[in-house]
């Protein structure tokens, strides 16, 4: 039976957008301003990958230090505008992960966020403890590398080639890709089915509650 890894920011939780201003905030004030959109084109990449290719997008060569501050402002500037009790599922994605745990299919979570930062959101979901979940703090490289995927299929004990990363992102496909592994773009995210079948996706669906309509189109 396949597994599904899945995205957290966009694909199961509705942050992508106070990801978006949080960083256009941060960026502003160290006197880089950018539209939204454009950050919007770069959310799912790790933060420190996210401050870089912004940096050279800009013309600024950002050192170390930089983009920590930066991604330290990022943090604080998101708690402010969505703190842990704002966390909201996004429609489907509570009864799709239970609806999983009654079949016993398996199923985990890869996200390029840390802890503790994630931890509301996954409470929003009423994940179990024992759930899998894997961290950008637990790899070495974040999407669009595939560590994380790789990683997560490894936890779950699946073979990379049976598993399904379920993402909102161009960066989750391109890394589920490179992991050798099939990909399914959720809308949710704010990225066009277009988008998502040009990075890779097998198929696309509305948000995690059409997905859940369709899991046997998936052989589940």
């Amino acid at each position: 039976m396949p597994a599904l890894i899945f995205d957290l920011d966009g694909t199961l939780v509705d942050t992508v957008y106070a990801h978006v201003f949080s960083w256009q905030r941060a960026l502003a004030d160290h006197g880089m301003d950018i539209p939204g959109w454009r950050i919007h084109r770069r959310i799912g990449m790790s933060g420190g990958l996210f401050t870089r290719a912004v940096g050279r997008e800009l013309g600024h060569d950002l050192s170390e230090a930089q983009a920590e501050e930066l991604q330290g402002r990022h943090d604080r500037l998101f708690r402010e505008l969505l703190p842990p009790a704002a966390r909201r599922p996004l429609p489907g994605a509570k009864g799709l992960l239970a609806e999983l745990r009654q079949k016993g299919v398996t199923h985990g979570i890869a996200t390029s966020g840390r802890r503790p930062g994630i931890d509301p959101s996954l409470a929003s979901l009423e994940v179990p403890d024992e759930m899998v979940v894997v961290q950008r703090g637990d790899v070495a490289r974040a999407k669009p590398e595939p560590d994380l995927f790789i990683e997560c299929a490894r936890r779950l004990g699946a073979d990379p080639e049976i598993c399904f990363v379920v993402g909102d992102a161009v960066w989750d496909l391109l890394a589920a890709r490179r992991a050798g592994m099939l990909s399914i773009g959720l809308l949710s995210g704010g990225y066009g089915a277009d988008e998502l079948y040009r990075a890779g996706a097998y198929l696309v669906y509305r948000d995690a509650a059409e997905l859940r309509e369709s899991l046997d189109e998936l052989g589940l």
